[in-house]
Order: C-alpha cells, then sequence, then structure tokens
C-alpha cells in the first residue's frame, strides 16, 4: 500500500526533531512540506534555492538515515524547489532537483565506526581488521582554518596545531580541551583530527563522542565481546573522545577507556579528550582516570570577545558568499554573547529569514528575526554608562573625568563624553554638567561645539568619536 507524504514527513519530524536544536528545527525544516511519494520517493517543497543547498550541505545525513526507517532502503528524496518568478503578480516557479548528496549507510546507521566497503553490523569483530579501513568519524568542515583565534581560546588552539604537526610526539598528550556549551571544543578537537590526517594520512585517526563509546561498550558487554572492543580501539593512533564528562557513574565504561588509555599513551599514540569542565572538576570520574588525564596539558575555551564575534561572523559570511551591512553583523555580535554556536544560530536565522520573506537583510529585519536569541533590555542609556565606555576606550580613570585638569587626553575624553550624553540620553544640559564635577550647561554647549570642530578638521579625533557612537548604538538597542 502506497504510503501518505503527509503521514511519512511527520513521522520524519518526530525524530528530526529530537535530534536539532530547537532555532535550527525551526528554521529548517518547519517550512518544509512534503508534496507526494512515488516509488520509494519522497518530494518535499522547500522555499529556495539557499534552502535546499544549506539542506544538502547540513542535514542530508539525517535526513537519509529518517527516510530509510519510513521507506526502506530504497528510499530517496527530491526537492520542488520554489523559484521568484521575477514579477510580483506571478506565483513562484517550481523547479524539481533529486537529492544529488544523498547518501544511504549500511544497516549499522552510524551506530559504530564505519568500515569503508564493508557493511556489517559489528566493525570490531571482522578478523584481520585492517586499520585504514576505520572511518574516523570527522567532519571536514572542521578545519583550523574555520576556527578563529582570539584571546579566548588561543592557548588551546596553538596546542591543537602541535599535537596535530606531532601526534603521540608532543608533551600535551591527553590534550584536554574544555569549556562552556557551544565554544568550540568539537570544532576543535576534530580540526586537530582533519589536520592529522592530511599531513599524516598513514595515522589511524578516530573521533568518538562519550555517549557513543558507552553504548558500544554496553553492547559488548552483553555480547561477551568487551576484549574485542578493547582491542579495536587500542589499534588507533590519534583517538579523540568528546564530552568525556559523561563518563560520570559508567564504572564499566571507564574501567575499558583507562585500558585503552594506558596502552594508547604507552605506544606514543595521542589522546584528545574535551569536557565542560577542567579534569579537576569532574565529579563521578574515577581518579586514575583524572590524573592521567592531567599527565597532558588542560586548555580552555572561553566566551569569545566583541571584535573575535566580529571576525567569526565576516569569515562565516566569506566563506559561504554573503554580504550583510555592517551595522547588522556588529548588532548581532554585540547582542549573541554566549556562544559561537548561538552566533552562527543567528545568522543563519536571518539569511533564512531574508530568504524566505524575499527581503533584504538590514537593521529592522535582523533585530525582528533575532528576537528570540538577544538579550533584552529595558534599561536606557545612562550618562554612567556612557562615561564607563569613553573611560575604558581612553583607558583614562573615572575620576580624573571629573577633575579640573587641563591635560589633553583628559580634556578631550570629557568633551566627548558630554557630546555622547547629549546625543543619547534625555538629560538636559544642566544634568549633564552636574555628573562632570558639577560644571554648568555652558560647559557642556562649549565641550559639543568643540568635538564637532576636532571631527571636522582631525581625522583620527573623527573615527574615535565614531567608534564610540557605534558603541552606545549598539549598547543601546
Amino acid at each position: 500500500m502506497e504510503k501518505n507524504a503527509e503521514k511519512v514527513w511527520t513521522n520524519c519530524l518526530k525524530i528530526i526533531k529530537d535530534i536539532v536544536e530547537w532555532q535550527h528545527f525551526k528554521t529548517w525544516f518547519e517550512p518544509i512540506k512534503p508534496i507526494s511519494i512515488k516509488n520509494n520517493i519522497l518530494v518535499i517543497q522547500v522555499p529556495s534555492q539557499f534552502f535546499f543547498e544549506y539542506l544538502e550541505e547540513h542535514y542530508v545525513n539525517l535526513l537519509a538515515k529518517t527516510l530509510k526507517r519510513e521507506l526502506g532502503k530504497e528510499a530517496r528524496l527530491e526537492y520542488r524547489i520554489m523559484v521568484d518568478s521575477g514579477s510580483k503578480n506571478k506565483e513562484p516557479l517550481m523547479m524539481d532537483i533529486p537529492g544529488q548528496g544523498y547518501k544511504m549507510y549500511p544497516n549499522n546507521e552510524m551506530d559504530f565506526p564505519l568500515i569503508i566497503n564493508n557493511p556489517v553490523k559489528n566493525p570490531f569483530v571482522i578478523p584481520g581488521l585492517k586499520k585504514m579501513q576505520i572511518d574516523p568519524q570527522l567532519n571536514p568542515v572542521y578545519l583550523f582554518d574555520s576556527f578563529i583565534e582570539g584571546d579566548c581560546n588561543r592557548v588551546a588552539r596553538r596546542a591543537g596545531k602541535t599535537v596535530a604537526e606531532k601526534p603521540g610526539a608532543n608533551s600535551f598528550n591527553p590534550l584536554v580541551l574544555y569549556g562552556g556549551v557551544g565554544l568550540g571544543k568539537t570544532h576543535l578537537a576534530q580540526a586537530i583530527g582533519n589536520e592529522v590526517k592530511r599531513t599524516h594520512p598513514n595515522r589511524v585517526v578516530l573521533y568518538v563522542s562519550s555517549e557513543k563509546f558507552i553504548n558500544q561498550f554496553m553492547d559488548h558487554s552483553r555480547n561477551n565481546a568487551i576484549n574485542d572492543f578493547i582491542h579495536f580501539y587500542q589499534l588507533i593512533d590519534v583517538l579523540i573522545v568528546d564530552d568525556v564528562q559523561f563518563f560520570a557513574k559508567a564504572e564499566k565504561s571507564q574501567d575499558a577507556l583507562f585500558a585503552i588509555f594506558n596502552h594508547l599513551h604507552q605506544s606514543g599514540k595521542q589522546l584528545v579528550l574535551t569536557s565542560d569542565k577542567p579534569p579537576k572538576d569532574l565529579e563521578g570520574v574515577q581518579e586514575r582516570l583524572l590524573s592521567r588525564f592531567r599527565w597532558g596539558l588542560s586548555a580552555d575555551l572561553q566566551v569569545p570577545d566583541y571584535e573575535t564575534r566580529i571576525e567569526i561572523l565576516e569569515r562565516k559570511m566569506k566563506h559561504d558568499g554573503l554580504e550583510m551591512p555592517k551595522e547588522v553583523v556588529k548588532y548581532i555580535a554585540y547582542n549573541i554573547s554566549n556562544n559561537v554556536r548561538e552566533l552562527e544560530g543567528a545568522l543563519i536565522s536571518l539569511l533564512a529569514q531574508s530568504s524566505l520573506n524575499r527581503r533584504e537583510i538590514d537593521l529592522d529585519l535582523a533585530k525582528k528575526v533575532l528576537r528570540n536569541f538577544v538579550k533584552s533590555s529595558s534599561k536606557e542609556i545612562t550618562i554612567e554608562t556612557i562615561q564607563k565606555m569613553v573611560c575604558d576606550y581612553f583607558d583614562v580613570p573615572y575620576d580624573k573625568l571629573l577633575q579640573k585638569t587641563r591635560k589633553r587626553e583628559i580634556v578631550q575624553a570629557r568633551q566627548i563624553t558630554m557630546y555622547l550624553a547629549k546625543a543619547f540620553t534625555k538629560n538636559s544640559l544642566k544634568t549633564i554638567g552636574e555628573h562632570f564635577g558639577g560644571r554648568d550647561h555652558t560647559t557642556v554647549i562649549h565641550s559639543c561645539q568643540t568635538v564637532k570642530d576636532l571631527m571636522d578638521t582631525d581625522g583620527v579625533f573623527r573615527e574615535n568619536v565614531l567608534e564610540l557612537q557605534q558603541k552606545v548604538q549598539l549598547a543601546a538597542m
């Protein structure tokens, strides 16, 4: 009996919804409409060419696996793309394209490291397993070139480069990368693996999440095949284990990891681990494992600063061939400050909505689209806020700003602060003057005029004022 396209797609969405982040699901899967199904080929309608390309690049494997569960191993996907007809009065044109990047996996469905050209359920027990057959499970997108270096991650990135250049033959073994969610631990860990594969093609690299490692161990334990499990991992030259904090209380899995760790380390192999906290703060992990985690280097990844966030966005835009007004880039960078993942998610959502609505990206659209991302604040910009910004910018002590002094750098900083306070607050000239050691309104008027005159004649001074204006504007958004 022919299955209903709507029902098949609904079942697929139930699976996808549990896997992808809510914002990504809302952006990339909710707009999709199932059209028809015939001969195990599901046709889905997407809003634009941009949508089609993004799905093929980022979610093709997920779509393949979920559709295979519904329609069987012969399942295929086709896209119906809405194309602008060039006239506002005409309906969008439709273009059907088969999923060119669509891949089908063997029956193991990625539960275990894949063995090339060998679709068996359990690769750990293959007699005479050859090391070069092991798929590294690396995402080719995660490279050092796409990992932006800043003060927040400089030590970690440079240590990663050292490890990639001389895996197992450096003092950073193991290399433990730790930090909060979305700060780039997985990116950097996989970048190490990809670089090793590029520069040392004969080295066997494997990336595995701790969750998958634990599940594999449990499966082999039930089948009395723990020795096969451990033997498999002892074949690896560079082992990357992601999110080791999830080993907490998994005692028997920790025993296996301990045996694997000892063998690899003693054999001069490289270990790279990631965690959401430093080894000393990992609770529920055996002390003997923690002591080995501390043998090498523990490097943290912190929240990127404003300038680094701008660079991340600009690099992402350049990579994807995108253009966006500078003010929008600054708006996103200022308001999305928690982690890199949210930063890229906000950019993607903005691009998707621009494509859906066929509207140019501007600040108004950014504010509308990103209201679910940005931090909300109802407080107005105050004179004190501007004073602090200017003091930080020029490295001037706050108390000096209020004192009577004729030092040029202090006088100019005070004048600029008054100028910005007049432009960005609702305070009277008298109130502004009172915030600067009790000066009167005529001093404020003189300061504002002086700033305007200097901006016309002094290029460096003008750049400083304009940059400070942008900072205040961003703070007011």
